[in-house]
């Protein structure tokens, strides 16, 4: 006489099989391997991006006036370093980031084409050196530099004169 398995049987072992299984394994990449995790700090991905951006031709600044001038007064303070990750803003999970980058751009080039120019460049270095696959870089324009507003900044910025002054 031949034994028959009933279909209430097969769910029963196949109920039974999956909760001694335990949870699924994390899928492995760059980031998460069999030996262990790498994190990677929100302040790395901004500095990559804003070192990546302003070397793009037509970057005249990063950030908005009142960030820059922020970062001016600071970057005069003794012991300071200059912000490269100033007008970089980021969302960063653990496999993935968005960046959002606010430039200053140079009067007589084409926005669209160094704003794409930006994109490239800041989605190849952020991959290349963190491993986090950029979804999606938005950029900011938020002023047109003239060339007659840098002789007048130069002219605002210029080292005070050495010596005594006299009151009068």
């Amino acid at each position: 006489m031949s034994t028959m398995t009933t279909p209430a049987a097969t769910e029963e072992t196949k109920a039974r099989e999956a909760a001694n299984a335990g949870p699924e394994p994390k899928p492995l990449d760059a980031l998460h391997t069999a030996y262990g995790d790498t994190t990677i700090a929100d302040q790395v991905v901004e500095k990559i991006a804003g070192i990546a951006a302003r070397e793009v031709p037509g970057v005249f600044a990063m950030g908005s006036a009142v960030g820059r001038a922020f970062s001016s007064m600071t970057q005069r303070m003794p012991g300071q370093q200059q912000s490269v990750s100033g007008g970089v803003s980021i969302e960063k999970g653990e496999r993935q980031t968005a960046i959002g980058v606010s430039i200053v751009v140079e009067y007589g080039v084409s926005i669209v084409q160094v704003a794409d120019n930006i994109r490239d460049v800041v989605i190849k270095s952020v991959e290349y050196g963190t491993g986090l696959d950029v979804v999606s870089v938005d950029v900011n324009v938020t002023d047109v530099h003239l060339p007659a507003e840098y002789e007048t900044d130069a002219d605002d910025t210029a080292a005070p004169a050495t010596g005594s002054a006299t009151l009068a």
